[in-house]
C-alpha cells in the first residue's frame, strides 16, 4: 500500500464492475447459495488485530480506541471478509459485532479509495448513529468521511451531505429509499460493500419491502454483510436474494445465548407493589447507571415523572420522541449526568453504552428475543452486569417462556418485604405528582403541543416513510 494511500483516501471514484450477463440463470440462483458454514467456540485463542491481516493505520485506530484484542466474531469474521467472501455473522448482543465489518470494510477502502463505498443498514436511527462514530473512529487516521441517513430529520441537508460523496453512508432503509427515489444525483451505482445490521430487526419492523426495492438498485458485483445475534426462518428469503456464496460464522450455541459474566435474576411480586419494589432495588444499587424497561411510551413518561419526584436523575427515551431529543437522552445518560434511562424497546438493540451497570424489566418483554436485547445493555466488552426482571402474578406465562428459550432457571432476587415497604409513604407521594404530570403532559398535546410533553420539542418532517424507523414502543 502506498503512503498517500495511509496519510489520506483518495476522493477519485472507479468506475464499477458489471455481472457478466453470460452467465446462465442456473449459475446465478447457484452464487447465491450457502458456501461454507463455521460453528465457533467462543473461546477463541489470544490473538492480534494485525495477525488477522488488518493493516498498521487501523490496527493503531484500534489500540487508540482500547481494542487490545479482538472478539471471537472479530477474529473470525476480519479474514473472512479481508478475503473477500460474503458473511452471516451470528454472534450475542454486545461482541463487537460493529468493528467486524467496518475494520474490512475500511482496509479495501484505503486500497481501492472511491466515494459512496460502503452502505450499512440499521434498524433505528441511535443505532445508525453509533455506526457511524465507530466508522469514523476507526477510520480516523486515514481521514474517512461518513454521513447519517435517518428519518426524522430535515432531507435538505442530509442531500447536501450525500453531494460531498462520503465514503461511507449509515442509513435506515425508509429515509434511504426517499433519497434514492428523490434526491437528484444520489446513486448507490458504485458501492462496493453492503452490510445488514440487526437484520432480523430489520425485517421484524417490516422494512422487507423497502429492502428489495434497495437490493435491485444496487450493483450486482459487490460484498455482502449480513450480522444478527439471531437467525430465523425469516431471514432466509433475505440471504438469498442479497448474498453470493456467504460464510456463515456463528459464535452462539443458541439463539438466545447471554454472556457469561451476566447475572440475570427475577423478582417476584404482587402487581400493585411494583413501584415500591422498584424503587427499593434502585436504592439497592444507589449509584449505579441503570436502563429501566418498559412496555410502553406511557409507562416510560411516568416512571420518569416519578423518579423525579423522588430526587432520581432519571431521563425517558422512546419512539415518540423527535430524533435531537432522543439523541440527547443518549447522550445525557453516556456522560453520566443522568443514571436511570427509562425507555421502551427503542434503547433494547444494538447501543453500546460500556457504563451500564443495571438492566431492570419493569414490565417484560413481549418476547424472549427481545429479552436478550434487553439485558444485553449490560455486561459489555468483557465487563460483569446484572439484570433483574420483575415478574407479577400477571407475567407468569411469558416468563416462563423466556425461561425455557434461556435453557435455564433464574435465581430468584433476595429482598425483605419490611425493607420495601418503608417507601410505600414516599412512592404513594410520588405516583400523585407523576399523575399531575401526565396530565398536564395529556393536557398540552390536546393543545396543538403533538410531539411534546416530556421529551419536548416537535420533529421536522422529511420523507414519507419517516415514521418506520421511529420504532415501536
Amino acid at each position: 500500500m502506498s503512503d498517500h494511500k495511509r496519510r489520506k483516501l483518495s476522493h477519485d471514484a472507479t468506475p464499477v464492475q458489471v455481472e457478466d450477463e453470460t452467465k446462465t440463470k442456473k449459475e446465478r440462483e447457484r452464487a447465491i447459495e450457502t458456501d461454507t458454514k463455521t460453528e465457533t467456540d467462543p473461546e477463541i485463542k489470544t490473538t492480534t488485530f494485525a495477525e488477522l491481516g488488518v493493516t498498521d493505520a487501523l490496527c493503531e485506530a484500534c489500540t487508540a480506541l482500547g481494542f487490545k484484542t479482538p472478539t471471537a466474531i472479530q477474529a473470525e469474521s476480519i479474514p473472512i471478509a479481508l478475503s473477500g467472501k460474503d458473511i452471516i455473522g451470528l454472534a450475542e448482543t454486545g461482541s463487537g459485532k460493529t468493528a467486524a465489518f467496518a475494520l474490512p470494510i475500511l482496509q479495501a477502502l484505503l486500497d481501492e479509495p472511491q466515494p459512496m463505498f460502503g452502505l450499512i443498514m440499521a434498524p433505528t436511527r441511535e443505532l445508525a448513529y453509533q455506526i457511524s462514530q465507530q466508522f469514523e473512529a476507526l477510520g480516523s487516521l486515514i481521514s474517512v468521511r461518513c454521513v447519517v441517513i435517518v428519518g426524522g430529520m430535515d432531507m435538505v441537508p442530509q442531500a447536501i451531505a450525500l453531494a460531498k460523496k462520503p465514503h461511507i453512508i449509515v442509513a435506515t432503509p425508509g429515509r434511504l429509499l426517499d433519497h434514492l427515489e428523490n434526491t437528484k444525483g444520489f446513486s448507490l451505482r458504485q458501492l462496493k460493500y453492503l452490510v445488514m445490521d440487526e437484520a432480523d430487526r430489520l425485517l421484524d419492523l417490516d422494512f422487507g419491502p423497502i429492502l428489495d426495492k434497495i437490493l435491485q438498485v444496487l450493483p450486482r458485483e459487490r460484498k455482502t454483510m449480513l450480522f444478527s445475534a439471531t437467525m430465523s426462518t425469516k431471514l432466509d428469503s433475505l440471504t438469498r436474494a442479497a448474498l453470493r456464496h456467504p460464510v456463515r460464522v456463528s459464535i452462539s450455541t443458541s439463539s438466545y445465548q447471554t454472556v457469561k459474566n451476566l447475572l440475570q435474576q427475577y423478582l417476584f411480586i404482587p402487581h400493585k407493589y411494583k413501584d415500591v419494589y422498584l424503587i427499593h432495588l434502585l436504592h439497592e444499587f444507589a449509584g449505579q447507571t441503570c436502563i429501566l424497561f418498559t412496555r410502553t411510551v406511557n409507562e416510560t413518561q411516568r416512571l420518569a415523572f416519578l423518579l423525579r419526584a423522588l430526587g432520581r436523575s432519571a431521563i425517558p427515551l422512546h419512539g415518540q420522541m423527535n430524533q435531537s431529543a432522543r439523541l440527547g437522552a443518549l447522550n445525557k445518560f453516556r456522560a453520566g449526568t443522568r443514571d436511570i434511562l427509562v425507555a421502551t424497546d427503542v434503547a433494547a438493540r444494538g447501543l453500546d453504552i460500556p457504563s451500564v451497570d443495571l438492566v431492570l424489566n419493569f414490565d417484560l418483554p413481549p418476547d424472549s428475543k427481545t429479552y436478550v436485547h434487553r439485558v444485553g445493555r449490560t455486561a459489555r466488552a468483557g465487563k460483569s452486569g446484572v439484570a433483574i426482571s420483575i415478574v407479577t402474578q400477571y407475567d407468569i406465562e411469558i416468563y416462563q417462556r423466556i425461561e425455557r428459550a434461556l435453557g435455564k432457571k433464574l435465581e430468584e432476587h433476595a429482598t425483605e418485604r419490611d425493607e420495601v415497604m418503608v417507601f410505600f409513604a414516599r412512592v404513594e407521594d410520588a405516583r400523585r405528582v407523576a399523575v399531575n404530570e401526565m396530565k398536564n403532559a395529556h393536557e398540552k398535546l390536546k393543545a396543538g403541543g403533538k410531539g411534546k410533553g416530556i421529551s419536548g420539542g416537535r420533529a421536522k418532517k422529511g420523507g414519507k416513510r419517516d415514521g418506520m424507523d421511529a420504532e415501536e414502543g
